[in-house]
């Protein structure tokens, strides 16, 4: 569960007498199996498989991708911007089971991403799991571990069968955490680590805490923000949200326990823990504040002014929104933008419940109530409170069609897809 799956083709890609080889990627969507609670058998279900990925800013991956599911599949991207030769849907369609294929991914953004098969995932017969992909500053970052923290949830029928989202049904709610039920992980005194903390989560908005320790926020989404400490070390993280924390073992005793705790909108239990080593600390003194990690070029301001105003009402398949299965590129788009123009949408939330909205292709800034100016970080992802609206803006750099996701928060509710163009 730490990373994507890699391998080198070498029999594929040529590099004898030639540049130095892309890097290059194979994933092959299998079934799999997984213990979803403590002390229980392994639950079936299916996932992308393979081992450690990270890969640098400014190379592009030459990925085989192979489906060896009963049904479609498609890889869905989370954080990768302005690919749309690889978007899921608008130019991607579903790989038939059994099928391969090639294609490449630009990686011109350095952070933390997602891929997972859940696009398609609603009802089928089993859940799938997702899968973390870092790619790593060209710059030296002062850490001195970089650990994926990968939570996700699912639902278990009395029987012990995992449940997909998108059906209802009677089921007990459960969490993994790097596709274990529990995780202890260990550190020195005086010792940086960088956690790359993802939900992989299909539906639930789910907070991680990390007891008695200050928590730096360093980047959210894939993009740096301007740091900032995470208020009683509390992450929120949206179903398919990324957060990259430094923290930092100054105060903890040797030999100490902090708790890593999970809390799932209904109650906090712990998912791990982190033990403070009683080896001598990694050096003398604590390092000192860390600064912002390198930007990744994307603009300082926004043209708020000369905007592209589009009004999008999230809460239910009504409308243009359609289930992934129904979707059809002959749709008519959510909306249609000048190449580098600024969008600002207003998400109008209509249901009930808390609704999370995804999109791809570009990162967008949260703007303040009166729209005159936004937080100090980039998203892809946004949960929107029932009977709210949210404004969001971002600029619209590359040419291409791109997918809009929306999904209650709701385990039986379905994932709905719209699509916009960049000209």
């Amino acid at each position: 569960m730490a990373g994507l799956g890699a391998a080198v083709l070498a029999p594929i890609w040529p590099t004898a007498g030639r540049a130095q080889a892309r890097p290059a990627l194979a994933l092959q969507a299998k079934t799999d199996s997984v213990a979803l609670r403590p002390n229980a058998p392994a639950t079936a279900i299916w996932s992308l498989q393979g081992g450690e990925l990270r890969f640098k800013r400014g190379e592009t991956l030459d990925i085989a991708f192979g489906n060896e599911l009963p049904v479609p599949a498609v890889l869905n991207w989370r954080g990768i911007d302005g690919v749309p030769a690889a978007e899921p849907l608008t130019g991607r369609p579903p790989l038939a089971a059994g099928g391969k294929e090639v294609l490449q991914l630009p990686l011109r953004h350095a952070g933390t991403f997602l891929c997972d098969l859940n696009l398609l995932g609603d009802g089928q017969p089993r859940p799938s799991r997702a899968r973390a992909l870092v790619v790593q500053e060209s710059e030296t970052v002062a850490v001195d571990r970089d650990q994926i923290l990968l939570i996700e949830d699912g639902r278990v029928r009395p029987d012990g069968t995992a449940m997909a989202p998108g059906v209802p049904g009677d089921a007990v709610a459960v969490h993994t955490i790097n596709g274990q039920t529990s995780l202890d992980l260990s550190a020195r005194a005086h010792e940086r680590v960088r956690l790359r903390i993802i939900s992989g989560c299909q539906r639930s908005v789910i907070a991680i805490k990390l007891e008695g320790l200050e928590v730096r926020v360093m980047a959210i989404d894939s993009q740096p923000s301007e740091p900032f400490q995470a208020r009683n070390g509390a992450l929120v993280l949206p179903p398919g949200g990324r957060v990259d924390a430094f923290i930092d073992l100054t105060t903890p005793p040797a030999g100490g326990v902090l708790a890593i705790l999970l809390h799932d909108g209904k109650e906090a239990r712990p998912i791990g823990k982190l033990t403070v080593s009683s080896e001598p600390p990694i050096r003398p003194a604590p390092l000192p504040p860390a600064p912002p990690l390198p930007s990744n070029g994307l603009p300082e301001r926004l043209d708020l002014k000369n905007a592209t105003r589009v009004d999008l009402a999230l809460g239910g398949p009504s409308g243009d929104w359609v289930t992934p299965a129904s979707f059809a590129a002959t749709a008519p788009p959510a909306f249609r933008v000048k190449g580098d123009g600024t969008v600002v949408l207003a998400l109008a939330n209509r249901a009930a419940i808390a609704t999370v909205f995804h999109l791809h292709g570009h990162h967008f800034r949260l703007l303040d109530r009166l729209d005159d100016g936004w937080k100090p970080f980039w998203l892809d992802t946004l949960a929107i409170e029932p009977g709210q609206t949210q404004r969001i803006a971002f600029r619209a750099e590359y040419p291409g069609r791109y997918l809009i996701e929306s999904v209650a928060t709701d385990w039986a509710a379905p994932r709905l897809v719209r699509w916009y163009a960049v000209e």
